[in-house]
């Protein structure tokens, strides 16, 4: 099963998606949201990425608080504002994804 880590208003999260239902791929989607990532859910992710390559520079929350102007640990902000985070992540089983690509999910849906 993949895991669709993002938010109800990102449209790239809603095209991975959209991508897993007209695909039939059986896919589980974490509302940033709603809900918290686990500790284990983060250490998968920044295994396979930098915590600052994840974060999204162009969001208005980045903008509103003023991380252009500070410094910061980009993996403790990630996990204590994870309206930082860059979505879709994508996930399933060891494999990290940062953002929608439909190759991915079509090839991880076949294994």
């Amino acid at each position: 099963m993949i895991q669709i880590i993002g938010t109800k208003k990102c449209k790239e999260t809603a095209k991975a998606i959209r991508a897993c239902k007209e695909r039939n791929i059986p896919y589980q989607f974490v509302d940033l949201s709603q809900r918290v990532l686990s500790d284990g859910e983060w250490r998968s992710i920044f295994q396979k990425y930098k915590a600052e390559d994840l974060i999204d520079t162009d969001s208005s929350y980045y903008k509103k608080e003023g991380y252009s102007w500070r410094d910061y640990d980009a993996e403790q902000e990630l996990i204590e504002h994870p309206e930082l985070l860059k979505t879709p992540v994508l996930r399933s089983k060891n494999r990290v994804h940062q953002g929608f690509d439909i190759t991915i999910l079509s090839s991880w849906s076949d294994q």
